[in-house]
């Protein structure tokens, strides 16, 4: 998700020189909370053309993933199961979006929550104390390190 958030960073810097230099709608209004989205587009409807056109994290990195990724690897996006695992309830919600299908299928599958993917560790009897060390992996590349604090939030 960091990569993920790396790449949205640098989407909407680019979104909104375009917006500047265009003409485009200001002020732009960035989230990366899918509920905050929704409450703008329900209670709000009148400034959703400030929203950024960016998606968030989770579904840029679900979209990359089935897009670049799938294309360099040679494999077929169909064939990919994304699973993210976010503290925020709302990105449940999030998956299911109209517009959240980059590759033709959801950008991201399945998004569990933090709580939920602690309750199925403890539930099947993982013990981390015991598992070896392992490489972190990092299909798309490492992050810079800004995103960990672009996300500090945590929904």
């Amino acid at each position: 998700t960091d990569w993920a958030a790396d790449l949205t960073i640098m989407e909407e810097a680019t979104e909104l020189l375009d917006r500047i230099k265009n003409g485009g709608v200001l002020p732009m209004i960035t989230s990366c909370s899918p509920g905050w989205i929704k409450y703008c587009e329900h209670y709000f409807p009148d400034m959703t053309e400030n929203l950024s056109t960016c998606k968030s994290p989770q579904q840029m990195f679900g979209a990359m993933l089935k897009t670049y990724f799938a294309e360099k690897e040679g494999i077929d996006p169909k064939k990919i199961v994304s699973v993210s695992v976010m503290p925020c309830t709302a990105k449940k919600f999030e998956i299911g979006r109209d517009d959240q299908d980059a590759a033709g299928v959801p950008d991201v599958d399945i998004a569990i929550t933090t709580r939920e993917l602690a309750r199925l560790i403890r539930r099947c009897g993982i013990d981390f104390t015991v598992l070896p060390d392992e490489k972190f992996d990092d299909p798309m590349g490492e992050s810079t390190g800004a995103a960990v604090i672009f996300g500090a939030t945590g929904g």
